[in-house]
């Protein structure tokens, strides 16, 4: 399998992996099975290259940067404001992101008087390249909370949205939570990927015993349905119908599972242009205001979807 493939079938994380990696996939699953899963395992532990150089170029908006040892990584947090006399927002990005891709959040939230913590997860932005999946994701989220103290809101995209709703069970204290694009299921996520790999079943399967072994917990239990309902905080969701990497159908769950929780639904932007989004942005602010935006979802055995 050649590494160049390798390295670039990760933009495609989510979609569909050129033809020469799907059949490296496809053979090897056939003949050298247990060597496959862990080659995808690292794979899907691996975030793009270019999380790093785009978070080197990224203007940082004269932030404060400093590095927090969490466990064997540094990572880089940027700060902005005072913390002391001003409500904190903490932004955590997606997969293959970085912290600094924020900007207009936190121009706009400075503008209101915000001050705003980001950070790049290991593997991702100013940091050392390291494999990362959604359990390292959380863990470095709560790290950061227990650095930095509590927050007045947070904002989170994709996985990194996944990570502050599971951080915010184990710890991370966030009175109000905007979550954009957010993850719901980490076995869909991987099902997803094997898809787009070519990855059997059964490798699958396979590939997520050891990611579980390795971590020590299960992938299911970071699913929304088993967090949300114990998350008590007023939450948005803003979700786009297109959506092509995390369909819209989770943000819808989380929604549904979260008692303070309102669903936003745009319709266009994709996964990726809703997070600077202009509209986004100003409903995302204007809830951590205290605004009350979106829909309620509700669910029962009488209406199984619906909105109040």
């Amino acid at each position: 399998m050649a590494e160049a493939a390798v390295k670039n079938s990760t933009v495609v994380r989510q979609n569909r992996a050129p033809w020469r990696l799907r059949a490296a996939f496809r053979l090897g699953a056939a003949i050298a099975p247990q060597a496959t899963s862990r080659r995808a395992l690292d794979l899907f532990s691996t975030p793009m290259r270019s999380s790093r150089t785009r978070a080197e170029a990224a203007p940082t908006l004269d932030a404060r940067l400093d590095r927090l040892r969490i466990g064997k990584h540094r990572i880089a947090l940027y700060h902005w404001g005072d913390h002391e006399r001003e409500p904190v927002i903490l932004i955590s990005h997606g997969w293959s992101s970085f912290g600094l891709r924020f900007s207009p959040w936190v121009s706009a939230l400075r503008a209101q008087g915000f001050a705003v913590v980001a950070f790049d997860q290991p593997g991702h932005g100013r940091n050392e390249a390291s494999r990362v999946t959604l359990l390292s994701f959380v863990d470095t989220a709560v790290a950061v909370g227990r650095h930095v103290g509590a927050f007045a809101g947070a904002v989170g995209h994709s996985l990194g949205g996944a990570a502050i709703a599971a951080g915010m069970s184990e710890g991370l204290l966030v009175k109000r939570a905007v979550l954009i694009a957010p993850a719901a299921d980490a076995v869909a996520a991987s099902r997803r990927f094997s898809r787009a790999i070519a990855l059997p079943e059964h490798r699958r399967t396979a590939m997520q015993a050891q990611l579980e072994r390795d971590s020590g917990r299960s992938m299911d239990s970071f699913s929304v349905q088993h967090i949300a309902p114990r998350l008590s905080q007023p939450a948005l969701i803003i979700h786009d119908l297109i959506d092509s990497d995390v369909p819209w159908e989770e943000g819808e769950r989380y929604a549904r599972f979260w008692p303070d929780a309102r669903l936003l639904t745009t319709n266009g932007l994709g996964h990726h242009r809703i997070v600077n989004d202009p509209s986004v942005v100003a409903a995302g602010i204007g809830f951590l205001r205290g605004e009350v935006l979106g829909s309620r979802v509700v669910s029962t055995q009488q209406l199984v979807y619906g909105l109040a």
